[in-house]
């Protein structure tokens, strides 16, 4: 899954469309914003559609606010 579109967030909290790369299935979750979250769990996740996670060719966005940024 990849995030296609943030849709609202507060904080480092937000909800966003994520896309799958194999099938273009979009679903609304929720996420957080930070590396971690961008590099790992979004990367695992599994499409409830074909039920496959993302390929190597994955590329995480940055996270909007740095690590030691307090908001």
């Amino acid at each position: 899954m990849k995030i296609k579109q943030i849709t609202s967030q507060t904080r480092r909290d937000f909800t966003a469309i994520y896309e799958c790369e194999h099938c273009g299935n979009t679903e609304t979750r929720d996420g957080y914003d930070d590396e971690f979250f961008h590099r790992c769990v979004i990367p695992a996740m599994i499409c409830v559609n074909c039920q496959r996670t993302a390929d190597d060719s994955y590329r995480p966005l940055a996270p909007k606010y740095s690590e030691n940024q307090v908001v």
